[in-house]
C-alpha cells in the first residue's frame, strides 16, 4: 500500500466517502475526550482529522499519545462538513477525515520554538541552529516554494527565447573582481590555488566567443566580504549573456522577464510599466542613491542658484563654492504644531548628522495664505525668493521643506537616509508594490586617491561608449560606461553592461587601472587571446535571485529566502562551519597554520 494516497492539501468535497491514506506531521492536537481532532500537515497543506473513541477505539487510544511534530500515517474516510462547519481558512476546509487507523512513523522531541505559528522576534540564532525545523514553518516553506517558482519560470521564459543553459566551473582562477576570493588549495599542484568564482563573468564572455549567442545559468557565486542583510558569502544569480546585441536589446529582454515574473508568479503590483530610466547622475542628484525606491516621491531639488541670493551665509557660501544645496518637500507635515515640528526637526537632524552632515535646516509652510513660514532660515529668504523656491519644488500649503548642503557625497547620504526614514515613518510604502527602475550611463571609472589610479566603477570588462573612446587617452574621468543597473524598492537587483570585445581596448583599460602588461597577460591572457579569434559584440546582466525573491516575498533580508544561509558573521550555526580540519588534511594540501593565526 502507498505511504499516502493524497497530500494534505488536495482533498475536497468531491472526495467525500472515499477511503484515503495520509501522512505528515501533527500540526495541532485537540483532545475533547471522546473525540480527538488533529490538524495533519505536509508541504501541500493541512487536513483536519477526527478520531472517534466510540467508533474506532484503537485509533483513539493511539491518538491520545500523539504530540506536535510527530510523523504519522492515518487511514480513514473523507467526510463532508456541514455548511456551518466549513473552515474557509483552509483549502481543505470543506472536509475532514474520519480516522480508522493511526500509525506512528516517528515520534519527535518538543521543538525549541513553535512550528505551527509565526512567532514575532524569534531569536535568529536559534532559528539558524535548528534550520531544518525553521524550514518547516509556513512562512519559510512559502518563501522557498516561491523561489522555486521564480527559477522555474525563468528557465522556461529564457528557454522559449533561444537561450541555452550552460554550467561553468566552480574551481577557477583567482582574478581581481572587487571582493576577496574564496581560495581552494590544490593537493596535486603544491602551492597553487583555485578560486571559487565571484561570478562567471569571464566564462560567459568566452561562451560568446564560442558562438552560443544566448547563454544563461542560475549559478552559485562566492565573495569573501563583510555580510549585510542583503548579502551572503555564497549567493545565487541569474547569469545571462547575449551576442550581437546593443544595450536596448538587453534592457527590453530583462524588463519583459521581470514583468512576467511579477504578473505570473506573485500577487505583487507593478508600479511602473514600462520601467522608468534614470541617468546615474540624475538618480544621485534627485534621490541620493543609484538604487532609489520609487514607490514614493520625496525627491531632492537643487536650489543653489536661489540660495546664493539669500541672506543665509552657509547656503550662499556653499553655493558659491559649487557645493550642492538641496531641498526635500514632505507633504502636509508643515501643518503640525510648533512642538511637533521641533521634535521632527531634531529627529531628522540627528539622522543627518549620523551620516556626516553638520546640521539640517527647515521651513514649514502655513496652511493659510495669511500665515507665516516657520523655521529659523525663513527670515533669510526674501518673499520673492520664497515664492521662487516654492515654485521650484512644487510646494503647497502645509508642506514641510528640509534643506541640506555640504560636500556632494555627504548630501547624497543625507538625502538617501532621510527619504528612507520618512517613507517608513509616514507610511508611504505599500508592501504589495514593486517599483523597478533602470539606472544608466554610469561613469566608467572612479579615481582611487590612495593608489593614484583609476578603478572600474562596474568591472574591467565593461565597454565605454564608442564616442567616449578617445577620452580614454585624454580624460578617463569623463568616459561613460555602457553599464546598466536594475533597481527595485531601494535595492540593486541586477547589474550588467555591454562588454569590450576588442583586444586593443581591453588592454587600454588594463593599463588605466594599473595592470602592467605582464600582469594582465598572466591574469587574463586567455581572454585577450580569445578576443583575437572573432569575438562578436556582446553584453549581459546578472539579476540576483536571492534579492529578487526577498523583494517578491516581502521579506526584510535574503536569509529568509535561502534554505541554509550563513549568519552575518558568515557562519553556519547548524553544522558548525567553518570548522577546524584534521592535520593530515593540511599536510596533504601543503598548508601550515601559524600559531599567531589562532590568536
Amino acid at each position: 500500500m502507498a505511504m499516502k494516497t493524497h497530500t494534505c492539501g488536495e482533498l475536497r468535497a468531491n472526495h467525500a466517502n472515499q477511503t484515503v491514506t495520509l501522512a505528515g506531521w501533527v500540526h495541532r492536537r485537540r483532545d475533547q475526550g471522546g473525540l480527538i481532532f488533529i490538524d495533519l500537515r505536509d508541504r501541500f497543506g493541512i487536513t483536519q482529522l477526527v478520531i472517534n473513541q466510540e467508533t474506532h477505539p484503537d485509533a483513539h487510544t493511539k491518538a491520545k499519545d500523539l504530540r506536535g511534530e510527530w510523523v504519522v500515517q492515518v487511514e480513514g474516510t473523507v467526510i463532508q462538513r456541514p455548511d456551518g462547519m466549513v473552515n474557509t481558512n483552509l483549502e481543505t476546509g470543506a472536509i475532514e477525515i474520519e480516522v480508522h487507523d493511526v500509525t506512528v512513523l516517528n515520534p519527535a522531541k518538543n521543538p525549541p520554538f513553535y512550528i505551527n505559528k509565526d512567532e514575532e522576534n524569534l531569536d535568529e540564532a536559534l532559528r539558524m541552529r535548528y534550520r531544518y525545523l525553521d524550514l518547516r514553518r509556513e512562512r519559510m516553506q512559502r518563501n522557498i516554494i516561491l523561489r522555486h517558482q521564480v527559477t522555474r519560470f525563468i528557465r522556461n521564459y529564457l528557454g522559449d527565447r533561444g537561450f541555452v543553459e550552460i554550467e561553468t566551473p566552480f574551481l577557477f582562477k583567482t582574478t581581481p573582481e572587487g571582493a576577496r576570493d574564496y581560495l581552494v588549495p590544490s593537493r596535486v599542484h603544491p602551492g597553487k590555488f583555485y578560486a571559487l568564482p565571484q561570478s562567471p563573468q569571464q566564462l560567459k564572455q568566452l561562451l560568446m566567443v564560442a558562438g552560443y549567442e544566448r547563454y544563461f545559468q542560475i549559478v552559485r557565486c562566492f565573495r569573501d566580504e563583510d555580510q549585510r542583510g542583503d548579502r551572503q558569502p555564497e549567493f545565487t544569480q541569474l547569469d545571462m549573456e547575449m551576442s550581437f546585441v546593443e544595450r536596448e536589446d538587453v534592457l527590453q529582454l530583462v524588463e519583459g522577464l521581470m514583468t512576467a515574473i511579477v504578473e505570473n508568479v506573485t500577487d505583487r503590483e507593478l508600479v511602473y510599466k514600462p520601467f522608468p530610466r534614470l541617468q546615474y547622475r540624475d538618480a544621485m542628484e534627485r534621490y541620493g542613491s543609484d538604487k532609489p525606491d520609487l514607490r514614493y516621491d520625496l525627491q531632492a531639488f537643487e536650489i543653489g542658484d536661489i540660495a546664493i541670493r539669500s541672506g543665509f551665509s552657509v547656503f550662499a557660501d556653499n553655493a558659491s563654492a559649487g557645493k550642492p544645496v538641496k531641498v526635500m518637500r514632505v507633504p502636509q507635515l508643515g501643518a503640525w504644531n510648533n512642538s511637533q515640528i521641533k521634535k521632527l526637526h531634531q529627529e531628522l537632524e540627528e539622522l543627518a548628522k549620523s551620516v556626516g552632515a553638520k546640521g539640517l535646516a527647515y521651513m514649514a509652510i502655513p496652511t493659510e495664505e495669511s500665515g507665516e513660514v516657520r523655521g529659523p532660515i525663513g527670515k533669510f529668504f526674501a518673499n520673492e525668493l520664497k515664492l521662487e523656491l516654492f515654485e521650484r519644488v512644487g510646494a503647497e500649503p502645509g508642506d514641510f521643506l528640509i534643506f541640506t548642503s555640504d560636500e556632494r557625497p555627504i548630501v547624497y547620504e543625507v538625502v538617501d537616509t532621510l527619504r528612507r526614514h520618512l517613507a517608513q515613518q509616514l507610511g508611504l510604502i505599500d508592501p504589495k508594490q514593486v517599483a523597478f527602475t533602470w539606472i544608466l550611463d554610469f561613469p566608467l571609472f572612479e579615481w582611487n586617491e590612495d593608489e593614484h589610479r583609476w578603478d572600474p566603477s562596474h568591472h574591467l570588462f565593461t565597454s565605454p561608449y564608442p564616442e567616449d573612446v578617445p577620452l580614454l587617452d585624454t580624460d578617463p574621468g569623463k568616459v561613460r560606461g555602457l553599464q546598466y543597473d536594475l533597481a527595485c524598492n531601494g535595492y540593486e537587483v541586477a547589474g550588467g553592461s555591454i562588454r569590450i570585445h576588442r583586444r586593443e581596448i581591453q588592454e587600454k583599460i588594463f593599463g588605466l587601472i594599473g595592470l602592467e602588461v605582464e600582469d594582465a597577460k598572466q591574469k587574463f591572457g586567455h581572454m585577450l587571446e580569445a578576443f583575437e579569434y572573432g569575438t562578436p559584440p556582446h553584453g549581459g546582466i546578472a539579476p540576483g535571485i536571492d534579492r529578487l525573491v526577498m523583494l517578491l516575498a516581502g521579506e526584510p533580508n535574503i536569509r529568509e529566502v535561502i534554505a541554509f544561509p550563513k549568519t552575518q558573521q558568515a557562519a553556519d550555526l547548524m553544522a558548525g562551519a567553518p570548522s577546524e580540519v584534521f592535520p593530515i588534511q593540511l599536510e596533504e594540501l601543503h598548508i601550515a597554520i601559524r600559531d599567531e593565526d589562532l590568536d
